[in-house]
């Protein structure tokens, strides 16, 4: 997946595109005295060069191994110039800081009434577009200008200078405290997951409250209300509360409906903001919500307005793809959603240098089910042993705890008990070892392993036994989210009634239909 070279210049120049590369070029060209010169000789090798190899680049005869490493400074340095005056006019921070840089251009040069209409202009145009961090910047240039007495301005200039410095850093203290508060809460998650009773879940409760007491949300603008809905929604995902996920990821998304200028300002964050409404609405089960928000997201990005880069690119495709995915799983729709696989592993090639192998271990994991659903346990067990066999993935014990029982349950309908039974053995001493054991894992491995011992007449009553103890462990607040993974209910209910999986999941998907 994500390029694993360590060499940053080596990685930068396979990250550039056709464009970017012909308009270094023609920088570079002006550069020194001739394009022959050593750092675009340089470049012209790592640019052809399928890996990063020193050897190559010494043996080459044009650069010294002394030169090497202030050469390979230099031409990073180079490459991101070149990048940097040929961003796209449209991004208004760009322009914002080439305006700012201007200003302080004119300021050295002893022009500075120049110098503070260029700085008037460009804060009006920073407030506008909710970048308060650079008004507040251009606002303390502003009062150094005027602390000098060299422009001998309006009576009352110092006044309205002081009172938009401390509004301004009123505000951006309150975005700094939740996005703080936010960054925390995310901390917390990757470090202890997800709470597991009733004391942790105070804790947390506690821990947030505090932190926002004292914020008064009826003063906030548009930065201020994103962090406190992200804030929230992460908070919401720690208590795993699937109604306040929805309500406050629902308002981080509106947000940006409501602001429409700030979605192409900020479209990571328009982005993830739908990508975790999505996932609230499929912990729901919202069906007909889920498609309707899913193809505004995809009208949105369709958008010639919305900004490309390759990071947006590779963003698209993860969250657009992910949720057809989701979509599918939760209708049951398997064999309809059969042709996306191929799609997406085309994809994952193509931005395999911007997405990290949890992401691709998560397709893995859906085409699993995918295959599951449709009762092709072999192409199923494919995908799981890529997970299981994977030994990079520390952070996401759940994926690999999912993906060795999902694996079970399919060795099971392939009939291959032998397996089964040796499966069951380092699959229990994987479960032993994880630090996120829940009722839900324990019970399903429990059940797997006394399958075999009982005798074929009683199967169906054990199913039952077992679906009836299982509908009781999703009312449990701090259990449910495990079903998400596994849908062992519907599963056993499919053994029960000898029917197929796909066909309960459908049915069931009809009732939710909201």
């Amino acid at each position: 997946m994500a390029n694993h070279q360590k060499d940053f210049l080596f990685v930068l120049i396979k990250s550039l595109s056709k464009s970017e590369k012909r308009q270094f070029k023609i920088f570079a060209s002006r550069l020194e005295t001739s394009s022959n010169t050593k750092f675009i000789e340089l470049f012209n090798i790592l640019d052809k060069s399928e890996v990063y190899d020193e050897k190559l680049i010494l043996k080459s005869g044009v650069i010294q191994k002394v030169q090497l490493s202030n050469l390979k400074s230099y031409l990073y340095k180079q490459i991101l110039v070149s990048i940097r005056l040929n961003i796209p006019s449209q991004n208004i921070r760009y322009q914002l800081r080439e305006q700012m840089d201007f200003a302080v251009i004119l300021y050295n040069k002893g022009l500075y009434k120049q110098s503070l209409k260029i700085l008037d202009k460009t804060k009006q145009q920073a407030l506008e577009n909710d970048e308060k961090y650079m008004a507040y910047e251009i606002v303390e240039f502003e009062k150094l200008i005027e602390s000098q007495y060299i422009t001998r301005s309006i009576q009352g200039r110092a006044d309205e200078l002081v009172v938009q410095a401390k509004e301004l850093n009123y505000r951006n203290t309150i975005s700094s405290k939740l996005s703080n508060l936010s960054l925390q809460l995310y901390g917390i998650m990757l470090k202890t997951g997800y709470v597991k009773n009733d004391q942790e879940y105070k804790y947390i409760d506690d821990y947030f409250n505090r932190h926002i007491s004292k914020l008064d949300e009826s003063k906030f603008g548009f930065r201020e209300k994103y962090w406190f809905y992200n804030a929230n929604l992460w908070r919401s995902f720690l208590v795993q509360d699937f109604l306040a996920s929805y309500k406050y990821a629902y308002k981080w998304v509106q947000l940006f409906y409501d602001n429409p200028n700030m979605i192409y300002l900020n479209p990571v964050f328009f982005l993830k903001g739908n990508h975790y409404f999505l996932e609230s609405l499929y912990m729901l089960k919202y069906t007909s919500n889920f498609k309707k928000y899913l193809n505004l997201l995809e009208e949105t990005i369709a958008d010639p307005k919305f900004p490309v880069n390759d990071n947006i690119a590779s963003l698209s495709f993860l969250y657009v793809y992910n949720n057809k995915l989701n979509l599918h799983i939760l209708e049951g729709t398997f064999a309809e959603s059969e042709y996306l696989i191929p799609e997406i592993l085309e994809k994952l090639k193509l931005h395999s240098e911007h997405l990290d192998e949890h992401h691709e271990m998560l397709f893995f994991y859906k085409f699993a089910s995918i295959y599951f659903g449709n009762e092709k346990y072999n192409e199923c067990i494919n995908y799981l042993d890529k997970i299981i066999n994977n030994k990079n993935l520390t952070m996401r014990e759940d994926l690999m705890c999912f993906a060795r029982l999902l694996s079970l349950i399919a060795h099971y309908e392939l009939g291959k008990d032998y397996y089964l039974e040796n499966h069951l053995k380092s699959t229990y001493k994987f479960l032993l070892k994880m630090n996120d054991l829940h009722e839900v894992q324990k019970e399903i491995i429990k059940f797997l392993r006394n399958l075999n011992n009982f005798y074929p007449a009683d199967i169906k009553k054990e199913f039952k036994k077992m679906h009836t103890r299982f509908v009781e462990l999703e009312k449990n607040t701090y259990e449910k989210r495990a079903f998400l993974y596994l849908d062992i209910i519907s599963w056993l209910e499919s053994k029960i009634e000898n029917r197929k999986i796909a066909d309960i999941i459908k049915e069931k998907a009809k009732l939710n239909n909201r």
